[in-house]
């Protein structure tokens, strides 16, 4: 194995080939986790979490490395970035999570004394907002997940999704169309109720 180019591995690993994968592991382990250790600010376990994320990328994935596209280091350290990103961007979600959990918990202890035809109106609100969201399909729904509750950008979605840059920009135009249309059927229904 030791003889082969990482290009040689790469296509071994895709045919399942596990001393493929061992040998890249031997080779770059070092370089991934001193990369991941840098990103996570010296966070062992994290920095562990990411070389192990790396590896089973590798050996899971069959998309496969193209020399034509740049050096195998370089997409080998791209795979790590995105992984670390991702790793990160979970932490920082669950936090806000956490963090939003406990500012709705202090907005309720002020809502006893808020009035209660306001309390009404605010969940009705929510509750119509909600609604709007269940009408758009499921590629819309998790479009708009991903861009505006992860933090995702546009490319990296397209990324995500396999999908061209184009098909996601013009996704997000109809899912912000259908959902505006949606709402606004809804706030006029109410007015119309009244």
């Amino acid at each position: 194995m030791k003889s082969k180019s990482d290009e040689e591995l790469i296509e071994l690993i895709v045919q399942n080939h596990r001393p493929a994968l061992e040998e890249l592991y031997d080779r770059y382990v070092k370089l991934i986790y001193s990369f991941s250790i840098k990103i996570t600010k010296g966070d062992t376990e994290k920095t562990k979490e990411i070389v192990q994320q790396v590896f089973l990328r590798l050996w899971t994935t069959k998309r496969t490395y193209n020399a034509s596209q740049g050096q195998f280091v370089n997409w080998l350290l791209t795979i790590t970035r995105n992984i670390s990103i991702d790793l990160i961007r979970k932490e920082q979600k669950y936090k806000g999570t956490v963090q939003l959990e406990l500012e709705e918990w202090q907005q309720m202890q002020g809502l006893q004394s808020e009035d209660v035809e306001q309390q009404v109106t605010r969940n009705l609100l929510k509750q119509q907002i909600q609604e709007a969201k269940r009408q758009l399909s499921e590629p819309q729904q998790r479009l708009i997940n991903l861009l505006y509750w992860e933090g995702y950008s546009l490319s990296e979605i397209a990324e995500l999704e396999q999908k061209p840059l184009g098909t996601i920009k013009s996704r997000l135009h109809q899912a912000l169309k259908k959902l505006r249309n949606n709402f606004n059927g809804k706030i006029g229904g109410v007015r119309h109720g009244e």
